[in-house]
């Protein structure tokens, strides 16, 4: 990548596949942007930019990517699959440009104690993966068709999406008397069957028909 490259991505500011530090400050929190990278679409970090996008440049920047490489190699599991490049801005300065790619062996976590959180991105923010993500993100990484049956529970939950634009699993447990990880389990297979879209949050994530903004 060249300079005239990362400025003009650079000016479009963060979103879905762009993350900007200005230095490896806490990789241990940096890294969660390139497990959500990994675990949605891929997309790139670049240190050495501020916030507002402006190439700024690093000193030192060889000293970041180490810090940065390190942390990846400590910290994420399983084995991160990335492309790294150091472009000079002048005689002291430099921007590290990390390539994320979307993994084949996501989900990718980080290690709290015995506790495993994965982290996806929505839009310009890392979010941790809750437990239908983190199963949509496992199963999904073999593509299959997964049968779709209409029974009870799948009327009723077809009923309130007619009146509601989206229901979370709280919401389908209550309506339809199901224990939670059944509705849980329902809502996940029917995002793995195309019929449901998942949209990640930072409390509760919710669930719309396939194809339909909210």
């Amino acid at each position: 990548m060249t300079l005239q490259e990362v400025k003009a991505l650079a000016s479009k500011g963060e979103g879905l596949n762009l993350e900007f530090k200005k230095k490896a400050a806490f990789p241990e929190k940096i890294v969660r942007e390139l497990i959500a990278f990994a675990n949605t679409e891929g997309g790139y970090l670049f240190i050495g930019v501020d916030d507002d996008g402006t190439v700024s440049g690093q000193r030192y920047i060889e000293e970041e990517v180490f810090v940065m490489e390190r942390a990846i190699r400590e910290l994420i599991h399983p084995v991160l699959d990335y492309g790294v490049e150091t472009i000079k801005l002048n005689e002291k300065k430099g921007v590290a440009v990390f390539r994320i790619p979307i993994s084949k062996n996501r989900p990718h976590y980080i290690l709290e104690g015995v506790k495993k959180r994965g982290f996806v991105r929505v839009e310009d923010r890392s979010v941790q993966a809750s437990r239908e993500m983190w199963e949509i993100l496992r199963r999904s990484r073999v593509p299959k068709d997964t049968v779709f049956t209409y029974g009870k529970k799948e009327e009723v939950l077809m009923k309130y999406l007619g009146e509601e634009e989206s229901i979370t699993v709280s919401q389908f447990s209550k309506i339809a008397r199901l224990p939670k990880f059944l509705a849980s389990k329902t809502l996940v297979r029917l995002v793995l069957a195309n019929v449901l879209q998942i949209h990640p949050q930072e409390s509760e994530d919710y669930f719309t028909l396939k194809g339909e903004v909210v």
